[in-house]
C-alpha cells in the first residue's frame, strides 16, 4: 500500500522560509518622531538619580542617628575582634597537624568563643580557612606572628 499524496502546493514557485519576514526588514521604516517619555531608566527633575542625594539618602559627610560623626572616620580595627579563649601552638608543625590540633581541640571553648592557631606553615594560610569553611566555623582573621609565621583567629559557630 502506498502513501497518501499531499496535495500540490497554491503556487508553484516554492519560496524560502522567512523570506516575506527578510523582505519586511529590508524595507525602510517611516516612523513619525515621538515625544520621549521619561523611563525607568532615565530619571525625571523629580526621580532623584545617585548624583542627588535626598533628605532619605545621607550623603557620606552626614552622620546618621546610628552612626556618630566620630565612629565614621575611624577604620574598624583589631579591638573588634574579641581575645582568644584558647591558644594552640602549632610553631613547627606541618600540614596538616596544625589543622588536626585546631579540628581536636576546638570543642573545648563554648559556642561563640574564639581560638587562635599559632603557625608558621605557609599551607595553613588556605588551609585554616578553608577548613572552617568546610566545617562550618567562623574564620576572623589572619595576622602575621613578629618573628615568623601566622595567627589564625577561628570563631566556634556549634
Amino acid at each position: 500500500m502506498t502513501p497518501p499524496q499531499r496535495p500540490a502546493a497554491k503556487h508553484s514557485a516554492a519560496k524560502p522560509r522567512g523570506a516575506k519576514r527578510r523582505r519586511a526588514a529590508e524595507q525602510p521604516t517611516t516612523e513619525q518622531p515621538t515625544t520621549e517619555q521619561p523611563t525607568a531608566e532615565q530619571p525625571t527633575a523629580e526621580q532623584p538619580t545617585a548624583e542627588q542625594p535626598t533628605a532619605e539618602q545621607p550623603t557620606a559627610e552626614q552622620p546618621t542617628a546610628e552612626q556618630p560623626a566620630d565612629s565614621a572616620a575611624a577604620p574598624p580595627g583589631p579591638a573588634a575582634v574579641p581575645p582568644a579563649r584558647l591558644t594552640i601552638d602549632a610553631l613547627g608543625r606541618k600540614c596538616p597537624i596544625p589543622i588536626i590540633m585546631l579540628a581536636e581541640r576546638i570543642t573545648e571553648v563554648p559556642v561563640g568563643e574564639v581560638v587562635s592557631v599559632l603557625t608558621d606553615d605557609p599551607a595553613a594560610r588556605t588551609d585554616v580557612p578553608a577548613w572552617c569553611l568546610l566545617k562550618s566555623q567562623e574564620f576572623l582573621m589572619s595576622a602575621d606572628l613578629p618573628d615568623s609565621g601566622w595567627a589564625f583567629l577561628v570563631r566556634r559557630s556549634y
